[in-house]
């Protein structure tokens, strides 16, 4: 296959270009390249060319007991494809208490395969800390499972102890550690305050977890780094101005090894949305901030303190599962769909100029290749790396509605919102999967990936 003449973006540039694809794999980058008899030629011309997105925070298929994510690994990774992402990391589930990190990647395997339509990985997860979990983080290395979660909160959370006895190992291997800063002791006294106030809005899910909480959270998981040799350390989701100060001032003070994600809702939404009739649907862990909030992530997103923004893409019905919590917002599952709408949405504000396409480039593909041993297999445009691509129509003009979006949901947290460009065709290596919004691949073709060690340069 050819690509003809499309506005080619890496991190450090963009230029136009063609690109010849052999098999699977990129094997020439050129202007102009002259087309072989046998290849299949796209004109790409008017049209931007990213890598294949690169999510490495989803959570598919995720059992919360009771309850199931709506999306599993098929419907999933569908609307991952139809809205560039080509790669996703998944943050397993905790599984029944106190079991091993190989059972839940057994699990995983089985959700997974057979179903992925993109590339895929997983993060190990664990709700206690003892010795044969230490030597499965050892083991499960060489099998690509490179990264792993541990939760502040939460019925799986783990003690401030066994948090210092993962760092210590994490160093020692190498591996990232991903962690969801929230302090949960606050956040339990803040809820019972709420709940027998009467207070059982939606608006009261912000309240019960206020800024402060991810701030300390994060300033303590920045400490006990510092104690035990900088593993390296990656805050999911961060939310807030006070959390991004904390960052911001640990690295000012020299510590290494750190690293932070945000997400679109965060950048696009606020908690003005939990007084709505149907606010239910905006209940997510951290909840939405306030526009000072949101103002200082942008500000991180263009002074590159973010290295990534990923989606905690994790979907239930609106109609369904959200009502739970009418009511009483702590029964609601928290998370919402945004897998199919990362690129869009931040591919809109390269068109308003709010950022650029390198930059776009950088947080939704290259860096979390790089932080999740996936680069340069992953992540970018170059010779000998999979031909993962996705072309975007600049002039496409798109009102987001979730009746032509293919997650799993009965709705969008961005309905209504006036995107400028869409993405118009998905590769995943090499092959077109996504054409104008249609899903033209086969089910199960993805590929599982044996990551490597974080590259922290």
């Amino acid at each position: 296959m050819l690509i003809k003449n499309g506005l080619v973006v890496g991190e450090y540039g963009t230029h136009k270009a063609d690109i010849r694809i052999k098999g699977e794999i990129i094997s020439e980058i050129g202007s102009p390249l002259i087309p072989y008899d046998s290849e299949q030629v796209i004109d790409a011309e008017g049209k931007t060319i990213l890598p294949g997105g690169v999510d490495v925070h989803t959570h598919m298929d995720l059992d919360l007991g009771s309850i199931r994510a709506t999306d599993d690994f098929f419907t999933g990774t569908v609307a991952a494809a139809c809205g560039g992402t080509t790669t996703i990391v998944d943050h397993m589930a905790f599984g029944p208490r106190g079991c091993s990190i190989t059972h839940q990647v057994e699990t995983y395997h089985k959700l997974a395969q057979g179903k992925a339509v993109v590339d895929y990985g997983f993060h190990g997860v664990m709700d206690h800390v003892d010795e044969a979990i230490l030597s499965e983080i050892k083991s499960l290395a060489r099998e690509g499972i490179t990264s792993h979660k541990f939760y502040l909160t939460y019925g799986g959370k783990i003690s401030e102890r066994e948090v210092m006895q993962l760092m210590e190992c994490a160093a020692e291997q190498g591996v990232m550690l991903a962690v969801h800063a929230e302090n949960d002791g606050a956040i339990a006294y803040l809820r019972d305050k709420y709940l027998s106030m009467g207070k059982t809005d939606p608006i009261f899910h912000a309240r019960s977890r206020p800024p402060e909480s991810e701030a300390e959270a994060v300033c303590r998981m920045v400490w006990f780094a510092r104690m035990t040799g900088s593993p390296p350390l990656y805050i999911v989701h961060l939310s807030s101005r006070l959390g991004l100060e904390s960052i911001l001032a640990a690295r000012h003070r020299g510590h290494k090894n750190l690293f932070i994600e945000t997400c679109p809702q965060y950048l696009f939404l606020d908690e003005s949305l939990y007084l709505r009739e149907d606010g239910l649907k905006y209940v997510m862990s951290p909840p939405l901030r306030c526009a000072e909030d949101i103002e200082a992530l942008w500000d991180g997103i263009k002074n590159s303190d973010f290295n990534v923004v990923g989606t905690d893409h994790c979907p239930f019905f609106y109609g369904k599962e959200k009502q739970l919590g009418k009511g009483d917002f702590t029964k609601a599952p928290g998370g919402a769909p945004g897998v199919e709408t990362r690129i869009p949405l931040m591919f809109s504000e390269t068109v308003s100029g709010r950022i650029t396409l390198e930059k776009l480039v950088s947080l939704c593909c290259t860096n979390p290749a790089r932080l999740f041993g996936l680069y340069p297999k992953k992540g970018v445009i170059a010779v000998g790396s999979d031909a993962d691509l996705v072309l975007i129509d600049p002039s496409v003009k798109l009102t987001l509605s979730y009746s032509h979006l293919h997650e799993n949901t009965d709705y969008t947290p961005y309905e209504g919102r006036q995107l400028n460009g869409y993405p118009i065709m998905t590769l995943s290596r090499g092959e077109i999967i996504v054409r104008e919004g249609n899903f033209i691949g086969e089910k199960g073709r993805g590929n599982f990936l044996k990551r490597g060690l974080p590259n922290l340069s």
